[in-house]
């Protein structure tokens, strides 16, 4: 899967190469190839996180992370070369802050919430109690196989 990440906000090569693995899984979970998909990643501060959450959702709060995604969809994919999946807009300040708040690494924060983001880009939802335990069971799944548990606690930063 190839990810676009904002120049101005692009993380460190590990951070970047760790959700490019996350990805790559979360597309095989729903049998996707990855190698078609793509998608785009901004980190924002919390401000700016505050204001798209105000403007797309009505929501004027804070968040950890936003989902834009391409289609309602994805069981009908167009066939085509690169398949746009959607935007991702991560807050760093917050991720930090659960990071803290967790007692695990950023990394493991940043990647929990990057894939979180997929599985919405993918047509998952946690407003019903039982979609919410599908979708973390995929999130799960996902870290469990990057061998990035709850309790993570090692660290690294953004570039």
């Amino acid at each position: 899967m190839f990810i676009y990440f904002d120049t101005d906000s692009a993380p460190a090569p590990e951070i970047a190469d760790r959700m490019q693995q996350a990805a790559v899984l979360c597309a095989r979970e729903e049998d996707l190839d990855p190698v078609r998909l793509s998608l785009s990643v901004t980190f924002v501060d919390a401000e700016e996180i505050r204001r798209l959450n105000r403007e797309y959702r009505r929501v004027d709060e804070v968040t950890d992370v936003l989902s834009f995604p391409q289609f309602d969809d994805i069981s009908n994919l167009p066939d085509s070369e690169e398949i746009n999946l959607g935007d991702v807009v991560i807050c760093q300040d917050v991720a930090e802050l659960q990071a803290l708040e967790y007692g695990h690494s950023l990394q493991r924060e940043l990647i929990y919430l990057f894939t979180h983001s997929i599985f919405h880009l993918l047509g998952y939802d946690h407003l019903q109690e039982e979609e919410k335990q599908k979708m973390r069971a995929k999130e799960e799944a996902v870290l469990a196989k990057m061998d990035l548990s709850r309790d993570d606690t090692g660290g690294d930063i953004l570039g």
